[in-house]
C-alpha cells in the first residue's frame, strides 16, 4: 500500500468526535422516524418532549418582538430583562437570591450544562455523575477532557444517591459532582433531607463542586422542589441549571440558563461567547413573557403528567417483568426489564441486554423507548409518558403482546 493510500485511509475526525457517543435518545428517535417514514404506525415514548403547545400567552410575545423589530444580536449571557425576570424566578421559587450578573441564558439548559463543565473541569479531574444520568452527562465530561465517576443508585432508594456513596466515592481528583432532581430518566425527587446530607458531605470537602439541573421543577408530584444552592454551607460551589422546555413546553424554543457564583457565571459567558454567543433575541422576549405569566400553565401540564404517570403505571401492573418504580416527577417511568433477558424472539434472535428489547419493542411492537444502558442502568428501559392518553394506552397494549411473544 503507497504512502498516499495510508494517508487516504486515516479518518480526518478528530478523537474527540470519534470517541464521542451520540444521543441515544436522539437515536432511538431517528430509528423511529425511519419506520414512520415506511408507513408505520409508531408510538414514540422515546424522546423527552411534552406534546403540549407553547401556552398562548408566550406565543404572542414572540410575535410581538418579530413586529417590534427586535432582531438584533443580544449580550451573550442574555438579555437584562430576562436576567432580572430569572433572578426573581430564583427568588420567588426557591428562594435564592442573585444578581442579573450571576446568570447566564443560553441555547438550551444541555448548553448550559456544557459550559458550566468546560468552565470547571480539567483534563483529569473527576466528575462524580449520580447514576441513572441523563445521556449527555458523561460525554460532556469527555469532551472536558474530564473522567466521569458513575455512582448508581439503589432501586430500593427510588435510585438516589445516598450521601454515604458520596462520600466513599469523593477522592482528591474530584472536581465536581452532577444531578438532576426531578431525575431524568427515573423521576426520583430529592428531598430537603437527601440534599442536606449531600450538602454536609459536600462541606467536608471544599474542593468539590456541584452541577444542579433542575429542568424538570414544575413536574414535581410530591409538592416541595428543593435546591441544592438553598444550603448556605455550600451555596457558593453550586451551579444551578435550569430552562423553559419542560415546563413551559418550549423545546424547539431552546431557552436555558445558569446561576452560579460571579467568577463562573463569568467564566460560562466567556465561553459561551466563543461559541455561540447571545441565543435567539425572540426567543429570550418570549421567556420574559414566560416568567411573567407565573406558574398556571405550568401547573396544568403537571397535573396532566400525573394523571398519565398513574395511567401507565396501572397499565404496566398488567405486564410481567416489569419492575416500576413510582415516579416522583418529570414524565418517565423506568422499569427494570432483565426478566427478558435471555429470552429468545420470534424469529431466533436472542435478547442479550436493554438495547436488543427496546429494538424488539420497536420493530415488533412499533413503540420507541430508550435502553437503560444510555443511563448508566443497563438493566432498565426508558419510557416517555408526555403521549395522550389513547396513544399510552395503546402502546402499552402492544407492549404487553409483544413481550409475550419471548419465550
Amino acid at each position: 500500500m503507497s504512502e498516499l493510500t495510508t494517508l487516504a485511509a486515516v479518518s480526518p475526525l478528530s478523537n474527540r468526535v470519534l470517541n464521542m457517543s451520540e444521543s441515544a435518545t436522539i437515536a432511538m428517535a431517528k430509528k423511529g422516524r425511519e419506520l414512520a417514514a415506511k408507513g408505520v404506525d409508531v408510538i414514540n415514548l422515546s424522546f423527552g418532549e411534552p406534546d403540549f403547545q407553547t401556552p398562548q400567552y408566550i406565543k404572542d410575545a414572540a410575535k410581538k418582538a418579530l413586529d417590534d423589530g427586535y432582531t438584533f444580536y443580544t449580550p451573550v449571557p442574555g438579555i437584562p430583562e430576562l436576567r432580572q425576570a430569572i433572578c426573581d424566578k430564583f427568588k420567588r421559587d426557591n428562594q435564592l437570591d442573585f444578581q442579573p450578573s450571576q446568570i447566564v441564558v443560553s441555547t438550551g439548559a444541555k448548553q448550559a450544562l456544557a459550559n458550566a463543565i468546560l468552565s470547571l473541569v480539567n483534563p483529569g479531574d473527576e466528575v462524580i455523575v449520580f447514576s441513572p444520568y441523563w445521556v449527555s452527562y458523561e460525554e460532556m465530561v469527555k469532551l472536558a477532557g474530564g473522567v466521569p465517576v458513575a455512582l448508581l443508585g439503589t432501586r430500593e432508594n427510588d435510585y438516589k444517591v445516598t450521601a454515604a456513596q458520596l462520600e466513599a466515592a469523593i477522592t482528591p481528583r474530584t472536581k465536581l459532582i452532577m444531578y438532576s432532581s426531578p431525575c431524568n430518566p427515573t423521576g426520583a425527587v430529592f428531598s430537603r433531607a437527601d440534599l442536606g446530607a449531600i450538602a454536609d458531605v459536600l462541606a467536608r470537602h471544599p474542593q468539590v463542586y456541584a452541577l444542579a439541573d433542575e429542568i424538570y421543577e414544575y413536574i414535581n408530584f410530591v409538592g416541595e422542589h428543593v435546591s441544592l444552592a438553598q444550603f448556605e454551607a455550600i451555596a457558593e460551589r453550586v451551579i444551578t441549571v435550569n430552562g423553559f422546555s419542560k415546563g413551559y413546553a418550549m423545546t424547539g424554543w431552546r431557552l436555558g440558563y445558569l446561576a452560579a457564583r460571579q467568577d463562573i457565571a463569568t467564566a460560562c459567558d466567556k465561553m459561551q461567547g466563543q461559541i455561540t454567543s447571545g441565543t435567539c433575541s425572540i426567543t429570550q422576549r418570549a421567556g420574559v413573557a414566560a416568567l411573567a405569566g407565573g406558574r398556571t400553565s405550568s401547573d396544568e401540564m403537571a397535573a396532566a403528567y400525573r394523571r398519565r404517570r398513574d395511567l401507565v403505571l396501572e397499565l404496566v401492573k398488567d405486564i410481567p417483568g416489569l419492575d416500576t418504580p413510582t415516579p416522583s416527577g418529570a414524565f418517565y417511568i423506568f422499569p427494570e426489564v432483565a426478566a427478558y433477558f435471555g429470552r429468545t424472539a420470534p424469529d431466533g434472535s436472542s435478547i442479550r441486554n436493554s438495547s436488543d428489547l427496546a429494538l424488539f419493542i420497536l420493530n415488533d411492537a412499533h413503540v420507541s423507548s430508550v435502553s437503560g444502558e444510555a443511563f448508566g442502568a443497563p438493566e432498565c428501559l426508558r419510557f416517555s409518558t408526555a403521549a395522550a392518553d389513547d396513544k399510552l394506552v395503546e402502546a402499552f397494549r402492544r407492549i404487553k403482546a409483544s413481550l409475550a411473544k419471548l419465550t
